[in-house]
């Protein structure tokens, strides 16, 4: 829509700063910018209104997004130009990511690139590299705490070393992400030292307080995210003789973008790391980035004007670049860090689909699939133009994050339910074969979230203890079923690292007294490549592994239909054992079926596939290849067994 107001400011302006922009390669970000101000303006102006400094500020924004535009290498300007006429270039049946920390994989970066072609021998085209930013030793938060967002930690290489691997990945098509820490910085980042020093302005770039008035005002609508180690939000600074806010922990102080400086700042951030060779940005803590007096601070509308305006101004700059939203929140707000556009994503392109995680664990745990499917049901649909990252695990812990009224709805006590899902999961139950343990456990309610390796979580620990073979197969049957259903569903399927080879929790966490008070430790594995050498060798569990998941990302490479395009119908087969969908595009179909229960389940072919336009008398599997023979008119699904079926081989 037309503004004439912006359309003014941006016309007054804009000569000035092209003038010292020294380049004569930029019409394509004018062009991007006359399209896109109105918006960029808006949202600023939402924001930033009421300040004297109003106008100031945004010819800072446009300042910075032009010298980044200038800077950026030509070889990323012509990744942009490919991907702006490709705009799904992300939701691609052909895209398969693996999350890991460079340093625990293999090393450093170097020893990174070193790896490249195992990435190959298994299928996966897009890496996500866990946190890479400089970060002190100790506090550091698993790298989350950033000390410096412009430097690679030596820990993993340099720059320079960095630099290479983008550009190696790019040589090979394959996709770099990284995380960008938006919420708060290290309490020894260059901004906080200076406030530390007195300095009001950097001061101002933190929600810093001389006494605790105004904190305990905010604590009343605060939760405490880490209750166990950090509780409250605030801590007292004796360098600075302040408090400051520390939602996370003392040593992560959080942003204030209350104040424009502080996101011109990190946007120039992100701009500058996007101009290294950065594909998709993670952005960390996004429901907490913008801080109201009386509310929990989460989830805040201008938390999401903030992401838009990331967004937006980054498509002006350099429009090949995707953001994935790290927002580990109820399914109702997740949906709304795509953004509101009926059009195209305007916030993220990308989020976690925690809900399918979580949901995935309950069945696991219950051998049922109602909860599942009820919460699959609710949750709404997105924006065109965006896509789930699904995943089993991750470098986090596994919150239970659905809703009691789906578990109430499937027949459950909420209460109870979840008490018994954590004591599953934590070898807690008689019976359980999983092996995780509980994380930042609350007393008065009984409620952990779960740590724990994909493989131990799934049996495989407790079955190779007690040297019960039929167990190791089960195990490994629950770990191919979770892999099937991440790379079928709607979405981008993204493997933890470890996970492709059945890896096992690390218990040594606990003898590193930097690691001993996280027990998300024992699923962050150091790979021991001569371990891993293991799964070329027949009936070893990561063979197992490892051979089902490379035909499972060879077959959803030539299935067009596993492409996200909202193409996905959850199936109710009266089953509450088996979990189905269809995944459909013009005349290709597949249907997606998968058995929870540690016994044969049985589907009637019949009354069932031709309502689903499946010929049952034709029916292929596309992960095997075989066509699939019917018993008396019955599918035979076996315990954790899953077909991708189809009618043509």
């Amino acid at each position: 829509m037309y503004n004439p107001t912006a359309h003014l400011f941006l016309r007054k302006c804009l000569s000035d700063i092209l003038a010292g922009a020294n380049s004569k390669n930029t019409p394509p970000f004018e062009n991007r910018l006359y399209s896109l101000f109105n918006d960029i303006f808006e949202r600023f102006e939402k924001l930033y209104a009421g300040r004297e400094d109003f106008e100031e500020q945004l010819k800072a924004l446009l300042a910075v997004m032009l010298r980044n535009y200038v800077a950026r290498p030509a070889a990323l300007r012509k990744s942009d130009a490919q991907r702006e006429a490709n705009p799904g270039w992300f939701r691609s049946e052909q895209t398969t990511g693996m999350m890991l920390y460079a340093d625990r994989f293999n090393k450093d970066l170097n020893g990174l690139i070193d790896k490249i072609d195992y990435f190959d021998e298994l299928g996966v085209n897009l890496l996500h590299l866990m946190p890479v930013l400089e970060s002190p030793k100790e506090k550091n938060d698993g790298g989350y705490a950033v000390s410096d967002y412009r430097k690679i930690d030596k820990r993993f290489g340099s720059n320079k070393d960095f630099k290479k691997v983008a550009k190696t990945l790019r040589e090979k098509d394959m996709l770099l992400m990284i995380d960008v820490v938006v919420n708060h910085t290290s309490d020894e980042h260059e901004w906080a030292a200076k406030a530390q020093q007195g300095d009001a302005h950097y001061q101002d770039y933190y929600y810093t307080f001389p006494d605790r008035t105004v904190p305990e005002l905010f604590e009343r609508g605060l939760p405490e995210v880490f209750p166990e180690t950090a509780p409250g939000n605030f801590t007292f600074d004796e360098a600075m003789q302040r408090w400051v806010m520390t939602v996370f922990n003392h040593y992560q102080w959080d942003l204030n973008y209350t104040n424009p400086k502080v996101f011109i700042e990190m946007l120039d951030v992100v701009l500058f790391l996007a101009n290294m060779g950065v594909d998709i940005f993670r952005m960390d803590a996004v429901a907490f980035v913008w801080k109201r007096m009386g509310t929990a601070s989460q989830n805040l509308p201008e938390a999401h004007i903030i992401h838009q305006l990331f967004k937006l101004c980054t498509q002006v700059v350099a429009p090949g670049v995707a953001f994935l939203a790290e927002a580990i929140v109820a399914p109702d707000e997740i949906v709304k860090y795509f953004g509101e556009s009926k059009v195209w994503s305007n916030e993220h392109d990308m989020a976690y689909n925690a809900t399918l995680m979580a949901l995935l664990w309950n069945s696991i745990a219950t051998h049922s699939t109602k909860v599942m499917q009820l919460g699959l049901r609710d949750l709404p649909e997105k924006p065109p133009g965006t896509t789930w990252i699904n995943y089993i695990r991750c470098h986090d812990d596994i919150g239970l994050g659905f809703e009691d009224r789906h578990i109430s709805e499937a027949g459950f006590d909420p209460y109870m339910h979840r008490r018994f899902l954590t004591r599953f999961l934590t070898n807690k139950f008689e019976g359980t074969f999983a092996k995780g343990m509980p994380f930042m456990y609350n007393p008065k309610n009984g409620d952990a979230r779960i740590s724990g390796s994909l493989a131990s979580l799934a049996g495989l620990e407790t079955a190779l203890e007690s040297g019960n073979r039929l167990a190791v197969t089960r195990a490994v049957d629950r770990i191919n079923m979770l892999h099937s259903v991440i790379l079928s569903y709607g979405g981008i399927p993204m493997v933890y690292y470890g996970d492709e080879l059945a890896t096992l929790n690390d218990y040594g966490f606990s003898d590193d007294p930097t690691h001993s008070d996280d027990n998300r430790w024992i699923h962050r594995p150091v790979i021991d490549w001569k371990e891993a050498a293991k799964r070329t060798r027949k009936g070893q569990p990561s063979q197992a592994v490892f051979t089902a998941l490379q035909r499972m990302i060879a077959a959803r490479k030539a299935s067009p239909e596993l492409a996200d395009n909202n193409n996905l119908e959850i199936v109710n087969l009266e089953n509450e054992h088996v979990f189905a969908y269809v995944r459909s595009k013009d005349d290709l179909l597949t249907l997606a079926i998968h058995n929870f229960k540690d016994t044969d389940q049985f589907i009637h072919a019949h009354a069932t596939f031709p309502g689903l336009r499946l010929q049952h008398d034709r029916l292929f599997d596309k992960i095997s290849g075989k066509k699939i023979e019917l018993e008396e008119g019955r599918l035979i699904l076996k315990p954790y067994q899953h077909y991708w079926l189809t009618n043509t081989q």
